[in-house]
């Protein structure tokens, strides 16, 4: 479906040039959104108050997500990829500002948080299409046999942004004293993010349209889309059952390592940064590496494997990090996770464009993708507190993380042994 030459061809000559744009895209926008822990805006007399207090609002614009996926997944499947990403980038923009520029608690008190929380549910509503509209525009892009190593790229791009946020939090723990980054230091990123963003503009907007998507006949209006979506919903909760370990693994090795390392294994703040920053570095090796073996090898096997293996050793592999707590044995125990995080994920994503129908590939993706995250992934954080501290067992976040891996495994089988197969779009 990527290689048609038409009479359209002049409108969109070259395929190869705008992966990059949205790869950068995925950059910016996950390294405005993915970093930063706000402690200032939330009074709370116990670390563990203010440990929920944040995530519960990390975890807020989660909840927008399954709203952009319809109504911006809808407008980017029937109106094209490339207005439909510029738009995505303009709600972001204006969410990362707002954060960016609120006023402390101390100034403005409560606030504060709600325009964070304002922030966060306009950064979700974005993020609800993000991943699906550009994981799609790499998929129907792509050339014949390789669509898991281009679509694994959006992945990808999203660890340069873990590391970029890793580095700088590093840098930044390192120049300035606590007191200063909880008064106004944490904002740098989101300062970073704002003065890069009208280059990503200038970049999304020299996008050229898929060839795939100028080739259909016809685009469905919304009310159309929804009924398809309807007919697919079967369909749709199964996609989202595939993306349920690669939403909680990401947030659980990435989002959540550094309060894991401080909080629980009293480990310094550097350090865990640096453990974030090494899981990002292997995830940007393994996403696409994977992505090319299931191109090879297909899909089945390494889903298969990898949320296996994760079901299996999850919990283990904390509970031993616990019972041996180190700098050392902390980068073992994530460069595992991200190992089976990675090679499951790449084969995975690629999967959710094929198994959705081509005329609303966006919008079924970005849905069962944001169910997903709004259920599991984004309440990892929150949850894996809430674990530890209603348990007892510091070990706890491996048996969140089991489980997704089993639902994973399950929906895996109802896909490829035949069972919902049928409505595959190939």
């Amino acid at each position: 479906m990527n290689t048609h030459s038409t009479a359209t061809a002049p409108r969109h000559a070259a395929t190869a040039p705008p992966r990059q744009p949205s790869r950068l895209g995925a950059v910016i926008r996950v390294t405005s959104g993915n970093f930063i822990e706000m402690y200032d805006f939330f009074p709370a007399a116990s670390e563990y108050a203010a440990l929920m207090m944040t995530f519960a609002t990390f975890g807020a614009g989660f909840f927008m997500r399954p709203l952009g996926a319809i109504f911006l997944g809808s407008y980017i499947d029937r109106i094209g990829r490339r207005k439909g990403l510029v738009l995505t980038l303009g709600i972001m923009a204006s969410g990362t500002a707002l954060i960016a520029f609120v006023p402390g608690y101390a100034t403005i008190g409560l606030l504060a948080p709600l325009l964070v929380l304002i922030g966060r549910l306009l950064q979700g509503f974005s993020a609800g299409v993000e991943l699906g509209g550009v994981s799609v525009y790499l998929s129907e892009m792509a050339t014949p046999g390789n669509k898991g190593f281009y679509v694994s790229w959006q992945s990808a791009s999203q660890q340069v942004a873990v590391i970029f946020s890793a580095a700088l939090g590093y840098g930044l723990n390192h120049a300035m004293p606590g007191e200063v980054i909880a008064d106004w230091g944490w904002r740098i990123p989101f300062f970073i993010g704002c003065s890069i963003i009208p280059v990503v503009f200038y970049i999304r907007r020299s996008l050229q349209e898929t060839e795939a998507y100028l080739a259909q006949k016809s685009h469905p209006t919304f009310r159309q889309m929804m009924r398809t979506i309807a007919v697919n919903w079967p369909l749709v909760t199964v996609g989202a059952m595939l993306v349920v370990l690669t939403t909680v693994a990401f947030y659980m090795i990435t989002v959540y390592t550094p309060t894991f390392g401080k909080s629980v294994l009293k480990l310094s703040t550097g350090d865990a940064l640096l453990v974030t920053l090494c899981v990002g570095v292997s995830n940007f090796i393994w996403l696409p590496v994977m992505g090319a073996l299931s191109d090879r090898v297909g899909r089945w096997p390494v889903m298969v494997a990898c949320a296996s293996l994760t079901a299996l050793t999850a919990y283990p592999a904390l509970s031993w990090l616990i019972a041996n707590p180190s700098f050392g044995h902390m980068v073992m125990v994530e460069l595992w996770l991200s190992f089976l995080y990675g090679s499951y994920n790449g084969a995975t994503i690629v999967a959710l464009t094929e198994i959705i129908p081509a005329q609303v590939r966006t919008t079924g993706f970005s849905l069962a993708y944001s169910l997903a995250t709004a259920l599991f992934g984004g309440l990892t954080p929150l949850l894996s507190t809430w674990l530890i501290e209603a348990s007892g067992d510091k070990a706890a976040p491996g048996y969140w993380m089991a489980g997704a891996a089993t639902i994973s495994l399950i929906a895996t089988v109802l896909v490829y042994r035949g069972i919902v197969r049928e409505r595959a779009a190939g």
